[in-house]
């Protein structure tokens, strides 16, 4: 049967009408009264000229509006594209005219970049204002427009109708315009809710940016039983620390980078966080040891690893609440879990056959979650969809028990002197040093050995090492030669907007020049 998403909210408006959907600063929604105002805003955008299918464009912080224009698009029919707050106004321009994206929601935050667009985008033709002060020049306003509407007809778009543009992150060449319908995005929060990640009861917290496929996953999962949303505009780690404790979220979205920020403030312990029952957290590496720190900030939750890939809605892999509690003698906190509800995954060989498990390859996924294709790109559509399998391009391995461990992108495989060096494993390493806060391991060229490793460190406030402190600690852990042979310290590292570190800029001034970028 086709999906349709408007059903989680049609569902718990009949059975929890009283119920809080969402808290946003001082505002607070019943399921009544946000209901109301998704069919107000679906008529609205029709009223401007949206016609089925057509994408609609946010560009803001999160806020209870952002979760209204998800739901909103989706009852007049649209589909919705969710930009990244991080990118530049003239990438912001690409993603916009890439996928003919005509009408625009702009937060205060972003009121300006949403007049510069006015004279780079092809396609833009309305601004919608939707922050709290002075409506600028030349924009609709969010709240006149809601009010003047009629509430609408749900337009019951379902199944493979498109639901969502998101863009890929633009670290090389042009972002893609990864198109995921409303069966895609079903899915994925079914299976979230199978795995037990959040649950009616719910409240809650939206942190992570909500352009991002994960938060968005997330969103999903909660809809789909009714809880109740606390958005807080931006990640901070004390403004995390602060909401948790002044609503008692009970289920949180973080990835790895937040979670260390977070747990590592130095006022952690001052807050009460004993109302938080899941974490669920993905999107890059995590280290053993922030892992271990989590479970004791954190200590009357339950964890949830999820991995996967926009082009999955986002999730192939669930790592559960059990495997945490009980998997650190297996070695299964190094996993990235089994297949979801709804997907089958194996690994394969250049030939996308399936190879041994223990053996590395690329992870292949199917299920009702792979993507329909790349905006307007067959023929990337093509490569990276094979007979229904999402080939990722992640290296990886699957144990006997069906658990897949993630390696490393295939792209960042570090070859030095005939052995494979996986980044993953030497980070991990890394990572158990008392003084290393957070590092990317990248590949350099070297005359003698091809590649050589190459560790980018920061340290932790207040902590000092030397490289060479640092590669005879990754000599007590991992092979010889799987070893940095040079260490540079930064006071950061690059980052996407999605909280994934940029290697893409940290191998480039090593590379400069050069017809490849591997030796």
């Amino acid at each position: 049967m086709a999906q349709y998403l408007t059903q989680y909210l049609r569902r718990t408006l009949q059975a929890h009408p009283t119920r809080v959907a969402t808290i946003c600063g001082t505002r607070q929604h019943s399921y009544a009264q946000y209901a109301e105002r998704v069919a107000r805003l679906g008529a609205a955008l029709r009223g401007l000229g949206m016609q089925p299918g057509d994408r609609v464009g946010m560009l803001g912080l999160n806020s209870d509006r952002y979760m209204e224009f998800f739901f909103g698009t989706w009852w007049g029919g649209g589909s919705v594209n969710s930009v990244n707050i991080r990118w530049s106004a003239a990438e912001v321009a690409y993603s916009l005219d890439d996928c003919d994206t005509r009408i625009l929601l702009v937060d205060e935050q972003f009121k300006a970049m949403g007049g510069e667009l006015r004279g780079l985008c092809k396609a833009l033709r309305t601004l919608v204002y939707c922050g709290d002060g002075d409506t600028p020049e030349g924009m609709l306003n969010y709240e006149t427009l809601m009010a003047q509407a009629i509430p609408g007809a749900d337009a019951m778009r379902a199944g493979n109708d498109l639901a969502a543009v998101m863009y890929t992150g633009g670290t090389t060449g042009f972002p893609k315009g990864v198109m995921l319908s409303h069966d895609n995005l079903a899915a994925n929060a079914l299976a979230l809710v199978g795995q037990g990640a959040v649950n009616p009861s719910a409240r809650t917290l939206l942190i992570a940016p909500m352009f991002h496929a994960a938060a968005n996953a997330f969103m999903m999962g909660t809809a789909a039983v009714g809880g109740t949303f606390v958005i807080a505009p931006m990640f901070t780690p004390l403004g995390a620390l602060q909401t948790i404790q002044q609503h008692r979220a009970t289920h949180v979205l973080l990835v790895p980078t937040m979670i260390q920020l977070t747990v590592d403030h130095p006022d952690a312990g001052q807050y009460d966080l004993s109302s938080v029952q899941t974490v669920v957290y993905g999107g890059s590496v995590i280290s053993e040891a922030v892992l271990q720190h989590a479970f004791k900030r954190f200590s009357k939750a339950d964890f949830v690893q999820a991995y996967g890939m926009t082009e999955l809605s986002p999730c192939a892999t669930y790592l559960g609440a059990e495997e945490h509690r009980t998997g650190a003698a297996r070695g299964l906190l190094t996993s990235a879990g089994r297949a979801t509800l709804t997907t089958e995954v194996r690994i394969v060989d250049e030939r996308g056959s399936e190879v041994p498990r223990g053996t590395v390859g690329e992870v292949a996924v199917r299920g009702a979650n792979v993507m329909l294709g790349y905006w307007n790109k067959p023929e990337q559509t093509a490569a990276a969809v094979r007979d229904g399998w999402m080939y990722t391009g992640d290296a990886g391995r699957m144990d006997d028990d069906g658990y897949v461990y993630i390696v490393d992108r295939m792209k960042d495989m570090i070859v030095s002197g005939g052995e494979n060096v996986y980044s993953a494993e030497v980070e991990n390493a890394l990572s158990k040093h008392p003084a290393v806060g957070a590092s990317a391991v990248i590949g350099i060229p070297s005359e003698q050995w091809g590649e050589t490793v190459h560790a980018v460190v920061t340290l932790k406030p207040g902590a000092s090492a030397t490289a060479e402190e640092l590669m005879a600690h990754c000599h007590t852990l991992i092979a010889h030669y799987k070893c940095p042979r040079s260490v540079e310290f930064r006071p950061a590292l690059p980052m996407t907007g999605a909280g994934k570190i940029q290697k893409a800029e940290l191998r480039k001034p090593y590379w400069e020049g050069r017809s490849r970028a591997v030796n």
